[in-house]
């Protein structure tokens, strides 16, 4: 797991932890709000097994140690405490971090994230990983274009676009995405939520084809005091809001750090 920490100033601004979604990286889940959440935290972040630079795992992965070396970036780059943005398979490295680690986490944002697979992730994680081993990155991307985009975002694509949409996705998938997909579909952390003491704010992206709206309030419901707010989108808040997505996690956080 190699350290993709954005350039900051350490000690003079709030600390940030961002933990990225199954098949993706930090630069690709959070690339186009990275600018504005630098300009007020200080930034760190590591890419999963088998994500940018990051070598893929010969193991399965653990949520255990990906939460774990995520703190363990953050304290070595200088944070004593930070907030921790959790991005869909990041949401539940988040909350394990902040259960593992309740005297670093200060804060938690938990976007188009699970507790746990349903049935619709079991049957959508298996044909996602499955499409990953086969090799097919077109095939793949198609897949993920059309689960990830909300219903708005994608009949509003033209098919030019919707056609780049689908080549950027091919030549950016993680190496390590049957991993993260099998990971994702496994991990059940419902026993973590009562057990999290951090401010949490959940995003819930109400066109979600991934993870439901019902996962995102049973989310927001067993974790204590947790505010839940709504952003009409799929999966792809940072493609189809990114500017709305970047202000419900900086209004948040200038008010819980």
């Amino acid at each position: 797991m190699r350290d993709r920490r954005k350039p900051s100033c350490p000690g003079l601004r709030p600390g940030l932890a961002l933990a990225h979604g199954a098949g993706s990286s930090i630069d690709n889940t959070y690339g186009p709000i990275l600018q504005g959440l630098a300009a007020q935290h200080t930034v760190v972040g590591v890419d999963y097994p088998g994500s940018g630079e990051t070598p893929r795992s010969t193991a399965p992965l653990s949520l255990d140690d990906l939460a774990d070396q995520l703190v363990a970036v953050a304290v070595t780059e200088g944070l004593q405490t930070f907030a921790v943005s959790g991005y869909s398979l990041g949401g539940l490295v988040a909350m394990r971090a902040a259960v593992r680690h309740p005297e670093r986490v200060t804060a938690l944002v938990l976007t188009a994230t699970l507790p746990y697979r349903d049935n619709r992730l079991a049957l959508a994680t298996s044909i996602w990983r499955k499409l990953a081993e086969s090799g097919d990155r077109e095939l793949l991307a198609e897949f993920m274009v059309m689960m990830a985009m909300g219903a708005d975002a994608l009949e509003a694509t033209p098919d030019e676009q919707l056609r780049q949409a689908i080549g950027f996705t091919a030549a950016t998938v993680a190496d390590g995405t049957p991993e993260h997909a099998e990971l994702a579909g496994r991990t059940d952390v419902r026993d973590d939520l009562a057990r999290i003491q951090a401010p949490t704010l959940v995003i819930s992206t109400t066109q979600d084809w991934f993870t439901s709206t019902r996962l995102h309030h049973q989310i927001a419901d067993g974790i204590p005091g947790a505010q839940l707010v709504e952003i009409p989108t799929g999966h792809l808040p940072m493609v189809e809001r990114p500017e709305e997505w970047q202000k419900l996690i900086t209004t948040f956080l200038a008010q819980h750090q």
